[in-house]
């Protein structure tokens, strides 16, 4: 696990299936979906199954309730967000990671071939990263632990030999 890995490692270490609706949904049937699965956005896909869009609390917040418009009577084709930022399976978790900072965004469509594979989100790239952190972390620990006994053992070769030269050099 390293930021350099692809994001294709980070959807296939999610257990979870990908959340979307269609256009045509009501707004207040995205609202429930989300929040019962507890989630912050949903991919919007066409009849074809390609990605027309997203709907996150974001839409939520400034599209509907912002410019109060009922939730129950406004499909989500009217108040999502057209054509997100998608991305390919073969980006790093670095790269994505400076396109949601860079581009202030916290859903990333996983797109092959036009077709949706999976959803990112930030608090995936974070958590991933996290991890990656910590295993550096471990990594480096377990190599200064294993440098620490080299030096010991180096040291108590220096020590055991200077007191054989002292002993030598007292008898003489």
């Amino acid at each position: 696990m390293s930021m350099q890995s692809t994001l294709r490692a980070v959807t296939d270490s999610k257990h979870e299936g990908i959340q979307s609706i269609s256009p045509d949904d009501l707004v207040s049937d995205a609202v429930s979906k989300m929040k019962s699965r507890n989630i912050g956005a949903l991919v919007v896909l066409n009849d074809g199954g390609d990605v027309a869009g997203i709907f996150s609390e974001r839409d939520l917040l400034t599209r509907v309730v912002g410019e109060g418009l009922d939730a129950a009577a406004t499909k989500v084709a009217e108040v999502m967000t057209p054509e997100p930022q998608c991305v390919e399976a073969t980006m790093t978790v670095q790269e994505a990671m400076q396109k949601v900072t860079e581009q202030r965004i916290r859903h990333l469509p996983l797109v092959t071939a036009g077709k949706l594979e999976g959803l990112i989100s930030s608090g995936d790239l974070t958590a991933w990263a996290l991890k990656a952190q910590q295993d550096q972390i471990e990594g480096l620990s377990q190599k200064l632990s294993a440098s620490v006994i080299k030096n010991k053992a180096l040291i108590a070769l220096i020590v055991a030999f200077s007191i054989l030269i002292i002993i030598g050099i007292l008898s003489s």
